[in-house]
């Protein structure tokens, strides 16, 4: 592979890295180990990768919809 060609990869590398990180990814599967059609061991996985920032924002949003449900309605606090 020539220079060029291995920088383009390299910056676009680096775009795809800080969209991952901007806006957030979620993985999320199962993986099972059987033998003889015995399952041994299942896995479940869910992983969130993104940046240190974005998840303390996404934590207050999901804090403050939380509180938003759990306070009383504005109909002098009845609830029907």
């Amino acid at each position: 592979m020539n220079e060029s060609a291995a920088r383009e990869k390299e910056i676009v590398l680096v775009d795809l890295l800080d969209r991952i990180l901007y806006k957030g990814v979620i993985l999320w599967g199962d993986i099972t180990i059987s033998v003889a059609d015995v399952d041994l061991i299942y896995l479940g996985l869910k992983v969130l990768l993104t940046s240190v920032e974005k998840a303390e924002e996404m934590r207050r949003q999901t804090a403050v919809k939380v509180l938003n449900c759990l306070a009383p309605s504005s109909n002098g606090g009845s609830r029907s």
